[in-house]
């Protein structure tokens, strides 16, 4: 089993940044794709960034340059830094996991861990 626990969300004006922190304990392996997904009020959990165990990553369309992921294999850890925030950007921000292969994988379907997840709001 891994557990995941969120951090880093709040409450930021449009055009500034927050970085979300992932902390993975249990049976963690640097070989686990770490990826982060968020859900807005009313709209199904979407995929944002993953970070593979290999290093490899890939972003959706609407954040893509905006976003940037990250981990730190020593510490268990993932973060999501986020800059240019939108008041588009707001929902909860949820961290999953899952074992890595070759194939990266955007679909929530993928991941077996999830976190509790933490609120991103951003104000126009």
């Amino acid at each position: 089993q891994v557990q995941l626990v969120e951090s880093g969300g709040g409450l930021v004006q449009a055009g500034g940044s927050l970085r979300l922190s992932c902390a993975a304990s249990g049976r963690t392996s640097s070989t686990y794709d770490m990826a982060w997904f968020r859900q807005a009020p009313g709209k199904e959990r979407e995929f944002v960034a993953v970070m593979a165990w290999s290093g490899g990553s890939t972003y959706s369309e609407s954040v893509k340059g905006r976003f940037t992921i990250s981990r730190d294999n020593a510490k268990n850890t993932v973060f999501l830094q986020m800059s240019s925030l939108k008041p588009e950007d707001t929902a909860v921000y949820y961290c999953a996991a899952k074992r890595g292969i070759a194939t990266i994988f955007r679909g929530r379907a993928a991941y077996d861990y999830w976190g509790q997840g933490t609120q991103v709001t951003v104000s126009s």
